[in-house]
């Protein structure tokens, strides 16, 4: 009948479009090969080693192969992290202008924030092995360089006096190892265990150590990566854009407290805060009050 005649027309007219169409949009997503699904556009290239690198002003000896493969897949691991290396750069602007003067007053070379980075990203970070702060402390470190932790106040989260305690340990171990290198190393990796290696592999210096610890292996690399990175970030095309950046906490004033505090929240509205900002200036500050049984004086920074 001529009615069904001109149905099936109309039918195999519809599918012939609906197939067109699948075919459109099936070919936008293949790749050029027609192999599958293609990635979206990036711009990943690898890194340029042929330039000097230095720790603390000891030189990288980049003639040696292993010392620039161990380098280059650091760099690559650390310019392609990109949220972490965004975050450290916006978080150094707030935080090195207290790092830095430290260092200073100590005399250790300003290389050494870079190893804030590395521990922690220039966070008040807990690690599952118990190291607190942006310096990681270990319980048992923090005790031997004063900071005070219990279950009140925990120092490990106190930017000014941890920075100097890592100051004291570091300078420590470059005295006894003899390079900044290798007390980078034994930051990472212990002391006595590096010394111990030192000895029984007639190791000059780290690069020619071998360690069990893949981590302490790294960790001076990693160090050097993000050094470059920091330092050169739009060589590596990071852009932040100034007013991006984290400002300084440098708007406060300093209270003095000799005795107990009943409640920190209490303490924050008399001196026109609250607790949620009291804490973000004294993050050392671990429990709502404060025991003090020793009359001892602490600082406590109110913002303005």
């Amino acid at each position: 009948m001529e009615w069904m005649k001109n149905a099936r027309t109309l039918l195999i007219i519809n599918v012939f479009l609906l197939m067109a169409v699948g075919a459109l949009f099936f070919t936008s997503f293949k790749g050029g090969d027609g192999s599958g699904f293609s990635a979206p556009e990036q711009h990943v290239r690898s890194i340029n080693l042929d330039k000097d690198f230095n720790f603390c002003g000891e030189p990288l000896p980049m003639d040696n192969w292993d010392v620039r493969q161990r380098l280059d897949a650091e760099l690559l691991r650390n310019v392609y992290f990109h949220s972490q290396t965004i975050l450290a750069l916006k978080r150094a602007n707030a935080l090195f202008p207290i790092i830095l003067p430290i260092l200073k007053e100590e005399g250790v070379p300003e290389d050494l924030k870079y190893l804030a980075v590395a521990e922690s990203a220039l966070s008040n970070a807990n690690s599952p092995a118990g190291a607190r702060g942006v310096w990681q402390f270990m319980k048992s470190a923090a005790d031997g360089y004063n900071l005070e932790v219990n279950a009140e106040v925990d120092e490990r989260y106190h930017l000014e006096k941890s920075t100097r305690a890592a100051c004291k340990y570091l300078k420590k171990e470059k005295e006894r190892l003899g390079s900044w290198t290798l007390a980078a190393a034994a930051y990472n990796g212990g002391p006595g265990r590096i010394a111990e290696e030192m000895a029984t592999q007639r190791a000059k210096n780290f690069y020619e150590l071998n360690l069990a610890a893949d981590e302490t292996m790294r960790y001076p690399f990693r160090i050097v990566a993000i050094k470059e990175v920091m330092e050169n970030p739009e060589l590596y095309e990071y852009t932040v854009e100034k007013d991006h950046l984290y400002p300084a906490q440098n708007e406060f004033k300093i209270v003095e407290v000799n005795g107990p505090v009943a409640n920190w929240g209490d303490f924050a509205r008399q001196h026109g805060t609250h607790y949620r900002m009291l804490k973000l200036y004294n993050p050392w500050l671990i429990d709502n009050k404060l025991t003090n049984k020793a009359g001892k004086t602490y600082k406590i920074k109110v913002p303005k």
